[in-house]
């Protein structure tokens, strides 16, 4: 179990494994029924994939997601046993390890299938494979012209025991805008293709297309198995989908730094490179020892919001590699004392989605960024 050290860090991501589990709970309530996987991909979104996996689990998830392979092992040199998914693959990938630990792996065409299958022949064993159709993203999925053909091919391969086509999926262009004339093609086409599948002979044991915006807002789109991702964390896909409180979620990472001076100044002050901030009159100013190279967007300078001494501030002039200033209006502060980038918001500070807004971006980004020598410290372990 991580516990905060007796001098805490210079910054440190403080996680809610509590608030992840009720998030699970809040998510498997509106998922109609089906399974859950939580998506745990680029290390639990910055949470820290193997603590989050176990939360997740605790609280009912029976699917983990990665994105790429070394996602999934990991998972399981960590001991997870249960079903995991991994879908970002390339050619001459960790194939025959994931078969040999029982990972469910995903093809998009016919190249990846025939890799798979090889795989099963070295390790001697049945590879659980997901079939992604491309119904509209344009991304990672195979393209209707040529589904006919994989789902032929991965049915012979079913019936020579080299294969078990466990799921057939897909996955949402523009779920997190609400009425977007694409969800309903993009279902009609899933539609298509599962149809395809089962004249083919396949009958998989989960149909999934649902990420975080469509199980909170699609029941039509959960299937057998939804997918959320930043949901799990307490983050809303985006403002037009609603606000973390609509659903009963909670975000799980509080961001918190100890300052490392604070001086007064005169006014007519330049404040960091360049200078873009100028003091107006004489103030307090106060370092948060975070920046870029933690994670700290640099679009941010100027713009993102902090909360020192008990009120919301400004960073004033640009975000540096390590540091940032903000400006105190000449109220006070003590070296150490806590400046809180980001958290639920119950203390008034900010949120991921503050963050995004100043940087002209996403709270998916501003999470996943937080770098790796910002310690992740846990509680509800």
């Amino acid at each position: 179990m991580n516990t905060a050290p007796r001098t805490p860090p210079r910054l440190r991501a403080e996680i809610d494994l509590d608030a992840l589990r009720g998030n699970v709970r809040a998510l498997r309530a509106r998922a109609s029924g089906a399974e859950l996987m939580a998506v745990v991909k680029a290390d639990a979104y910055g949470h820290g994939a193997l603590p989050c996996a176990r939360a997740a689990r605790q609280a009912g998830a029976s699917w983990l997601g990665t994105a790429t392979p070394e996602e999934a092992l990991a998972l399981r040199a960590g001991g997870d046993r249960g079903r995991v998914l991994c879908w970002l693959w390339t050619p001459g990938g960790p194939w025959a390890e994931a078969v040999a630990e029982d990972i469910d792996v995903s093809a998009s065409g016919r190249w990846a299938l025939d890799e798979i299958t090889a795989a099963a022949l070295r390790t001697g064993r049945t590879a659980r494979v997901h079939l992604k159709a491309d119904t509209g993203l344009g991304r990672n999925g195979c393209q209707p012209a040529d589904w006919a053909d994989l789902v032929a091919a991965a049915r012979e391969a079913e019936a020579s025991g080299l294969v078990q086509v466990t799921g057939v999926w897909s996955h949402f262009a523009c779920a997190d805008e609400p009425g977007h004339p694409s969800i309903a093609a993009q279902l009609a086409a899933f539609g298509e293709a599962l149809g395809a599948a089962e004249r083919a002979g396949l009958r998989p044991e989960v149909r999934h297309m649902a990420n975080s915006p469509a199980t909170l807002t699609l029941p039509a789109s959960h299937f057998d198995l939804v997918r959320p991702g930043v949901s799990v964390y307490g983050l809303s896909p985006s403002p037009e989908v609603g606000v973390p409180e609509d659903f009963g979620l909670r975000p799980a990472m509080t961001l918190v730094a100890a300052l490392a001076q604070v001086k007064e100044v005169p006014g007519g002050h330049g404040v960091s490179y360049g200078h873009s901030y100028t003091t107006p009159g004489p103030t307090t100013l106060a370092l948060v020892p975070a920046g870029y190279a933690d994670g700290i967007p640099r679009h941010a300078s100027n713009t993102g919001p902090v909360l020192v001494a008990g009120k919301p501030r400004t960073v004033a002039g640009r975000i540096a590699m390590d540091q940032f200033v903000v400006d105190l209006g000449g109220d006070r502060a003590a070296v150490g004392d806590e400046a809180v980038l980001f958290g639920p918001g119950d203390r008034g500070e900010p949120t991921a989605e503050d963050w995004a807004r100043a940087a002209g971006t996403i709270g998916y980004e501003i999470i996943t960024r937080i770098g790796p020598r910002v310690p992740r410290l846990y509680a509800g372990e």
